[in-house]
């Protein structure tokens, strides 16, 4: 091997470092992407190299010229690839509505993420918005007197919200937030629309459903995009000012998220004028504001059997503006999910006839409602619930980490013990991770992005997120958090949370099918592309396609396994400091992520799409990348603060866990012919001694915990947009007003102490002492004062709600309860005499 007869490149080499230096080049050309022609004269280098023969060399330069010229490579190679793949349907068919879903929206930096070679640079220069001098003033004016007047255990109690909450509504427009000013409307962005809805939801639920539904998927979004201007002129200064209240009938029955299986009909036809019409019939479900609605959005199938509109007779899903005084249309019922009392509705409609324009978009708009309601819901899922969530957290945060520093048990706040500092810090670090991926979502949409993949990401991960931060808190809060009356903050959060899960698409369902189903298909650089080529029998599209894809993947198997080696550190960083160690990380998990994708796709082909326990493992490690990346451009964007370094620290590591758990759970489970035994064992293996990450360290948890019950700025930016009363009466004012106090005056009483331990004032409770610490001149007199006040308002603030047998019986009609103790706070169990509230 030393002395090669053709070619002396090796000569004096040993052999296997000549090995060794072929398979270097080889996985720099893997690593970097590079041309097939590239690869096809390192190969030949390769041969020569090591004396092969003259008739494997003129082989392999005949295969070369075969795949490296075109016309050749179709006709020979693509050609009958295309013939077998489609014969065997290795790729997924996909039908009318499907392709309307994939095709809707734009895709987003979730392609970079999708690729294995994500730009950074890119992700990092992406809007991080904020809002404008005129929407800031509407969130400090009209929201926070919404929110003033809006009393959230009153309107439990009243099934209803409250007059002045309406009045505000109409006189402040807020139905009109995304109806653009010439029709009446405020014209706010998206920005905008999720910082109202997320301050109303910190306040209450259902004030916040009652104002987002109007400003999401409805007759105002689908009148701005596809009515006609007559209908735009009519309807959208009445839904602005909520002289007609909106309500969108889609759901059915038998059509939840599957919303193409719905079973509302109408028919075109000609009255007696020889006019045209629409005749329909509808039975929905859980429509919001139906109840009370003047206008009602429907979706429906469309059929015209004579022809009238020369689209054929099956003119698929549409959609139609239905005044509700309609004859026909039935309204009136409720539904009530759990307890919450915002409107849901079921309603019917029964031979219901209208002119052919109420058809949104008119007569051109027949057949249309699929995409229409696919195009609006790309952009529509990021704002509304992903809002909605973030309010909830940013609620659950205040409270949590204020009873954390005012409750006390065995003599200590119950925040200094380990085992609140838990779950206090997921509830920080979910929180300052969740407001990263709203921000940086809303800067897309705002731009004219309507990024499907990322819009249901963001509603599947953050109203998870958010419940289980609400949970957290009622773990918290215990006693304070079960028993329901004006002073408890978290239960009617918690009662709500599972709704956000169900709506706009059953987050089961979005993880499994959606995020990674849709995401595989319109994420891909080339698997659509290859898709549609097989559907238009297009060779040249699909030999483009192919051998690009094939490129794709040697590319990220190459990337996978050098980065999986060097631990990213050749992917390098585009900024330095403490982001740079997460940037390579996120760099070879979409390496990883991007080849198994690949492989899944190659060897299951369209029987992925019903792998949902893979299919949704890969939608954890898509989310979860996506979900980092917007919390890197957030701690960069707000200038790295170092005061917010356990925050950024705890949120990165929780999302790299969350990526590791789900690699682990693709190699336990996936099947590849031939080779599940080597994923299921060394790459396994390998994968958990070279783990991505860990969950976060008690010591960065520890952090976070204790500056949750810090005062101050720090913690009022984290929250902001969480409605805070200044009334001590409100439950959440009274909460502040008595965490502020406890801590002040734990720092007094820390004099105290260590005047006990130098023994200059015996052993008993701090507040036993006061009067000798004053008269020996450890505190002053204001601060025994502050002492004082603090545990007053410390007592009043563990306090719970009771009430009287009959007032109980009436279902709490009377909103005036009386307080039963719940102890000292100093876990002796003492208790006091029922006061009035």
């Amino acid at each position: 091997m030393n002395n090669l007869p053709l070619f002396d490149v090796f000569a004096g080499t040993p052999w296997w470092a000549a090995v060794v230096g072929v398979l270097l080049v080889f996985a720099v050309l893997g690593f970097t992407g590079a041309r097939l022609w590239i690869w096809a004269v390192a190969g030949a280098v390769a041969l020569y190299g090591f004396g092969a023969p003259v008739w494997l060399l003129g082989v392999y330069v005949v295969l070369a010229l075969i795949f490296n010229l075109a016309p050749i490579r179709k006709a020979l190679v693509s050609g009958p690839i295309m013939k077998v793949v489609k014969a065997a349907g290795l790729l997924p068919k996909i039908s009318q509505t499907e392709q309307i879903a994939i095709e809707a929206g734009t895709v987003w930096v979730e392609g970079e993420l999708f690729s294995g070679k994500p730009n950074f640079k890119r992700i990092l220069a992406e809007p991080y918005p904020e809002l404008t001098a005129e929407e800031q003033a509407f969130l400090d004016g009209p929201v926070e007197e919404i929110c003033r007047v809006t009393d959230d255990w009153k309107v439990w109690n009243n099934r209803e919200l409250p007059k002045e909450a309406w009045d505000l509504i109409r006189k402040e427009k807020f139905f009109g937030m995304i109806i653009p000013k010439e029709y009446g409307g405020l014209g706010f962005s998206a920005m905008a629309n999720s910082a109202v809805v997320t301050k109303l939801q910190s306040r209450c639920g259902t004030l916040a459903t009652t104002v987002m539904v109007p400003n999401s998927l409805g007759p105002a979004e689908l009148l701005i995009h596809y009515g006609t201007q007559e209908q735009r002129d009519y309807y959208l200064p009445r839904l602005a000012d909520a002289t007609d209240i909106p309500a969108f009938a889609l759901t059915e029955p038998n059509a939840g998220s599957d919303a193409g299986a719905i079973s509302a009909s109408g028919v075109v036809f000609k009255d007696e004028n020889g006019e045209l019409k629409l005749k329909l019939n509808w039975q929905k479900r859980y429509i919001t504001l139906a109840a009370i609605a003047g206008v009602l959005g429907l979706a429906f199938k469309l059929r015209d059997p004579d022809n009238l509109l020369g689209k054929g007779e099956n003119l698929g899903i549409t959609c139609a503006l239905v005044p509700t005084d309609t004859p026909g249309v039935v309204l009136g019922k409720r539904h009530d999910p759990l307890g919450v009392p915002f409107y849901n509705c079921p309603t019917e409609g029964h031979d219901v006839v209208l002119p052919i324009d109420a058809i949104i978009g008119g007569a051109d708009g027949a057949g249309n409602g699929w995409r229409m309601l696919m195009e609006s819901l790309a952009a529509g899922r990021g704002i509304s619930l992903p809002a909605s969530a973030a309010g909830g957290t940013k609620g659950v945060f205040r409270a949590a980490s204020a009873h954390a520093a005012i409750r006390k048990q065995f003599g200590l706040p119950i925040g200094k013990f380990e085992g609140i500092e838990e779950p206090l810090a997921r509830i920080g670090g979910w929180n300052y991770l969740m407001e990263a991926s709203r921000k940086y979502t809303l800067g897309a949409i705002d731009q004219g992005a309507a990024p499907a993949v990322v819009t249901a990401m963001m509603k599947y991960n953050l109203t998870e997120l958010s419940r289980k931060a609400v949970i957290d808190g009622m773990d918290i809060l215990g006693g304070n958090a079960i028993s329901r009356g004006p002073r408890n903050v978290l239960a009617h959060g918690y009662i709500n949370s599972p709704i956000g899960i169900t709506v706009e698409g059953a987050n089961i369902l979005t993880r499994t099918l959606m995020i990674f189903g849709q995401g595989a298909i319109r994420c891909h650089p080339y698997a659509y592309k290859e898709v549609q080529a097989l559907n238009d029998n297009d060779l040249k599209a699909f030999d483009w396609a192919l051998w690009r894809h094939l490129g794709h993947v040697v590319r990220n198997e190459s990337r996978a396994i050098l980065l999986s080696l060097t631990r990213g550190y050749l992917a390098g960083s585009p900024v330095s400091g403490p982001s740079a160690k997460y940037f390579r990380k996120l760099a070879w998990a979409s390496a990883s992520f991007a080849f198994l994708a690949d492989l899944a796709m190659g060897t299951l082909g369209g029987e992925l799409k019903r792998k949902e326990k893979l299919t949704g493992r890969f939608a954890d490690i898509f989310s979860w990348m996506y979900l980092a990346s917007a919390t890197l451009r957030r701690f960069e964007a707000e200038g790295r603060r170092k005061e917010d370094l356990p925050f950024f620290h705890w949120s990165m590591q929780y999302a790299m866990a969350r990526i590791q758990e789900a690699f682990d759970g693709l190699y336990k489970n996936m099947r590849v012919p031939g080779l599940t035994w080597f994923f299921r064992g060394p790459v396994a293996l390998w994968s958990r001694l070279n783990s991505l990450g860990h969950e976060p360290s008690d010591a960065v948890g520890h952090q976070v915990a204790r500056l949750m019950q810090t005062p101050g700025d720090q913690r009022n930016r984290l929250t902001e947009g969480c409605y805070v009363p200044t009334d001590k009466e409100q439950a959440l004012g009274r909460l502040e007003h008595a965490f502020v106090l406890a801590v002040q005056g734990d720092a007094v009483a820390k004099k105290i102490y260590k005047a006990v331990k130098a023994k200059q004032l015996p052993k008993d409770r701090p507040a036993k002492l006061v009067p000798k610490a004053v008269e020996a001149g450890i505190i002053t007199a204001d601060e025994a004062r502050l002492i004082q006040e603090a545990e007053a308002a410390r007592w009043d603030a563990i306090q719970v709600d009771s009430f009287d047998l009959d007032v109980y019986k009436r279902h709490y009609q009377d909103p005036t309860p009386v307080i039963a103790s719940e102890g000292d706070g100093a876990g002796d169990g003492a208790t006091t005499p029922v006061v009035e509230a």
